[in-house]
């Protein structure tokens, strides 16, 4: 059913998810064409579960049954199914009741739910997650209450209540248990959701990246082509488990030694993996096959889809829709591949030939197949190895943020690097950014800054250097290329955390160390005068040196600088071991080699590990209690590999940035700030206020609102805007400041001259009538007629700092709240910082302090310091009003003046439009095509 058929039916509730296994299902509203389906699935649920269901044996629906389960007003009455293949795997529906239990509309707030699960499925998430969707079409309706009657041996459905975090009472009436649930999400809910999430997504990415039977479906009997060169990388890579050859016109039972089947369901066995690489138009019929067979997975090589233009990006719609119907996951289309080097699996779904690359500590993720051949071979040059590659090609489907998820609590991944063309969700990015980077660095190099075809990536209203800057305020180390990607990448996964900026610098020449030095100034670090062991330094005295370095309470990081010997002997394989002699003996600091022609020092120094490592090699220092932690007693291997670059500035770059993330990283750990309530927000009161406003603005538009409302809304966060008063005319004007009383202060409103005192548009200060009448008169005179001007009267406030607050939601972004004082000169110098919404206290403090103007507010040249908690707290206010309401999509208050005791709000812009169908707050659920 659609919207156009019924006008009534609500299409934003149909949503992909991924359930507990890693599988996927859609759920959707149910409707009156969903008889037989509902037959179907009810036939298929057993005798027990139907007795749980309705308290009663109950072998078949009535035909009135049908009839009441599949007509619904999505009002009073809703019904959601979870399917696969179009197939009902289970149901959940609810009644608004009055008091007494009886049906009832709104304004009754109660709804009595029931769910029903085929018993295949039951064990995967579906109650739970209908539990989620269900909840919040009932929140959407005005139901703030669910009660539910459960007979106690039904423990599992129990349990899923139970387990919700939502606040409940439960009582035990006539032979059942009652629970009621209060749906208001509570921090229990929303972290029990987002720990299903996680679970559920790094599940579904496991099984693409460790299958126990793969299926190359496409492989040509010339053995050329993407499909043959995808089967020989599997073969010789030694897979571990069943592969297989799919080609339609096949003869013979082996394609290049592996067994050979005219269709993947010939096989005849399990298929967890299909690697497609057939031509776009024949796809659609490998997908179906797949589907059936009970594929779990796909990566799909072939192009021709949202790279390729608009009938391709309809192509590539319809892919997903398909993969999704089957409960499958996708990579790609137009798709490089996977590589998973744990040796149980040593899978290389990829066209990247043999041999693969060796197990290491990085997992790396790319958006192109272009960059992810370049950040392989660059990686395999300098001796690194990986613990798992994808790349998603157009990302369709399985995107960075399932890949975070997964490599969350991946024991195999200690470093996490990602090419990324767009966030995608970025309000969900951030946050999964931010989880991770607290247990692992998570490293960045963002392309897109325009959008290439196949990708949609949003335009950002952002200066690039601000998008960087929110992105460490998530932990993120962003990069600006795949080189420095590659480079900040290799000092993570082999060296500690440095404790601090303080940089010991050593090495045979004099000129390079003084490079390496001025480097690090530049970086914002501060380094140690260099040691010039001269250039006839032995690798003894290398080593000598390193160690007093690495034993050295006045550093926390090193970089050896080395120049070629003059000598015929080049000791490079010497001072590669006698430096890591060195630090394998004074483990605990970074260290990194500068060298200058000397290639086979680099070699030696980066010794691939041929045996992969149990735990992580570094001691990342406190770690939070949620996250994953290494087994007790997991031997260490500092010292294994020392990075080593062609070029002081990349190298100090790396050592500046692992610097920047210890200091993140230790912050959060100690305090990672909290999002404060404040008793005099009225949340409700403001959404009702909301849904007001919008009730006439059409989907899609914005409405700006007028003064009165924008002052009522902020009135409902504790944000008092200063009243104004029109002026249309002189008289006028004076019997305004007879009503707010002197002295006062004359201002234009008209959009040219708003905010712009240097223009002459703004008279402060006015003590009498008298001066009222000829400021009146001047500012006429001067800029043009009242009705032009549009001015006001406004009572004065006392003295300060001119500061701006503003809250805009960003296309690349997500919610972003700003702060910078008033004036053309920090506008013309983009003097402004920014940080995600939500705010917590940490960032509100540490959002007034990162402009280059923030000594004006902290009694610069003997000034009085403002009162700078009063403006954290406006700005926490501001913060709170847009992550509560998406309906609120840009906020500007200018100016606030921020005076030594408290600060005035004397103008305020609101714009507010129909929120999205689904943000990161709601259900989960997937990208939608």
């Amino acid at each position: 059913m659609t919207i156009e058929s019924d006008p009534s039916y609500p299409a934003h509730w149909e949503a992909d998810v991924v359930l507990r296994d890693g599988g996927t299902a859609r759920i959707r509203p149910i409707t009156t064409e969903d008889a037989g389906r509902l037959v179907s699935f009810y036939e298929q649920v057993s005798d027990e579960s139907k007795y749980y269901r309705f308290f009663a044996p109950y072998p078949r629906l009535s035909d009135r049954d049908v009839h009441r389960f599949t007509h619904h007003d999505h009002v009073d009455r809703v019904g959601l199914a979870a399917t696969i293949g179009g197939e009902f795997i289970g149901t959940v529906r609810y009644d608004r009741i009055d008091a007494a239990g009886r049906p009832a509309s709104a304004p009754a707030d109660e709804a009595e739910v029931a769910f029903l699960v085929q018993d295949a499925h039951q064990g995967r998430g579906v109650a739970s997650t209908l539990l989620e969707h269900i909840g919040a079409v009932a929140r959407e309706r005005g139901i703030r209450r669910f009660a539910a009657e459960v007979l106690p041996a039904n423990t599992k459905m129990i349990k899923v209540f139970t387990d919700a975090g939502y606040q409940q009472k439960r009582s035990f009436e006539d032979g059942s248990v009652r629970l009621t649930l209060d749906l208001e999400p509570t921090a229990e809910s929303l972290a029990v959701q987002r720990a299903r999430e996680q679970r559920a997504e790094a599940h579904s990415v496991q099984r693409l990246l460790a299958p126990g039977s793969v299926a190359v479906v496409g492989v040509s009997r010339s053995g050329g082509g993407v499909g043959a060169a995808a089967l020989r990388n599997l073969r010789d890579s030694g897979f571990h488990g069943h592969l297989y050859a799919v080609n339609e016109a096949v003869t013979r039972d082996l394609l290049d030694g592996v067994r050979a089947y005219r269709t993947i369901e010939a096989i005849g066995a399990p298929v967890d993996l299909a690697v497609v690489a057939v031509p776009a138009d024949r796809v659609p019929d490998a997908v179906a096959a797949c589907g059936e067979h009970g594929v779990q997975g796909l990566v799909v090589l072939s192009a021709g889809y949202g790279e390729s233009g608009p009938a391709g990006l309809a192509r590539q719609r319809e892919l997903v829709r398909q993969v999704r119907s089957y409960g499958m996951r996708l990579i790609g289309p137009n798709a490089y591949g996977v590589i998973n080097t744990a040796p149980e699996v040593e899978l290389n779904a990829s066209l990247t030939p043999a041999p693969m690359p060796t197990r290491g500590r990085i997992g790396l993720f790319t958006q192109s197949g272009a960059i992810g051949i370049a950040l392989l071979s660059a990686l395999l040059r300098r001796g690194e190895g990986l613990s798992s590659f994808i790349s998603a090609g157009n990302r369709a489907d399985v995107s960075g943020n399932d890949i975070l998820q997964y490599w969350y609590d991946d024991e195999a991944t200690d470093v996490a690097l990602l090419y990324l063309e767009t966030l995608g969700n970025p309000r969900k990015f951030t946050r999964l950014a931010r989880r991770t980077a607290a247990v692992k660095p998570v490293v960045v190099a963002k392309g897109g800054r325009h959008s290439p075809a196949g990708h949609v990536v949003p335009d950002t209203r952002l200066p690039d250097a601000t998008v960087s800057a929110l992105l460490r305020q998530a932990g993120v180390i962003r990069v600006d290329t795949v080189t420095e990607l590659v480079d900040v990448g290799l000092l993570l996964a082999a060296q500690p955390l440095p404790a601090g900026p303080r940089i010991a610098i050593l090495g045979n020449s004099e000129s390079l160390g003084i490079l390496t030095y001025d480097a690090c100034l530049t970086q914002g670090l501060r380094p140690l005068p260099p040691l010039d062991l001269t250039t006839a330094a032995a690798p003894a005295d290398f080593r000598t040196a390193l160690t007093d370095a690495l034993r050295s309470e006045d550093c926390d990081a090193v970089v050896v600088t080395a120049i070629p010997w003059v000598s015929e002997d080049a000791p490079e394989d010497d001072l590669a071991g006698a430096l890591r002699a060195a630090v394998a003996a004074h483990p605990g600091k970074p260290v990194a080699v500068v060298h200058v022609e000397l290639g086979e020092l680099a070699l030696a120094l980066s010794a691939v590990r041929g045996v992969p490592h149990t735990t992580s090699p570094r001691s990342w220092g406190p770690v939070p209690d949620q996250a994953p932690q290494a087994p007790p007693g997991a031997p260490a291997a500092a010292g294994d590999s020392i990075p080593s670059y062609p070029a002081a500035e990349r190298a100090v770059k790396a050592v500046a940035e692992a610097v920047r993330y210890g200091q993140w990283r230790r912050a959060t750990a100690e305090d990672d700030g909290r999002v404060p309530e404040y008793e005099d927000i009225d949340e409700p009161g403001t959404a009702q206020r909301l849904a007001g406003l919008l009730t006439d603005v059409d989907p899609g538009a914005v409405l700006t609102l007028t003064d009165r409302d924008a002052r009522e809304l902020l009135a409902g966060y504790g944000i008092r805007v200063l009243p104004t008063l029109p002026a249309p005319s002189a008289d006028a004007a004076a019997r305004a400041a007879g009503v707010l009383g002197y002295p006062v202060a004359l201002k234009t409103t008209a959009p040219h001259l708003r905010h712009r005192a240097d223009l002459g548009g703004v008279r402060l200060d006015l003590t009498n009538e008298t001066e009222l009448r000829r400021s009146y008169e001047e500012l006429t005179d001067a800029l043009g007629k009242p009705a032009e001007l549009q001015p006001v009267v406004q009572a004065m406030v006392p003295r300060g700092v001119d500061t701006v607050v503003r809250s805009v939601i960003d296309p690349a972004a997500g919610a972003v709240l700003s702060f910078g004082l008033a004036g053309v000169a920090s506008e013309l110098l983009g003097d402004t910082a920014h940080r995600l919404v939500p705010a917590t206290d940490r960032d509100a403090a540490g959002l007034i302090r990162s402009i280059r103007t923030a000594p004006l507010l902290f009694g610069w040249r003997g000034s009085d310091p403002v009162d700078t908690p009063a403006l954290e707290e406006l700005l926490l206010r501001v913060s709170r009003l847009v992550d509560d309401h998406p309906e609120v999509i840009g906020v500007s208050l200018e100016p606030v003046v921020v005076a030594d005791e408290g600060l005035s709000v004397l103008s305020a812009t609101v714009r507010v439009a129909h929120p999205p169908a689904r943000g990161d707050l709601g259900p989960r659920t997937l990208p939608s095509y």
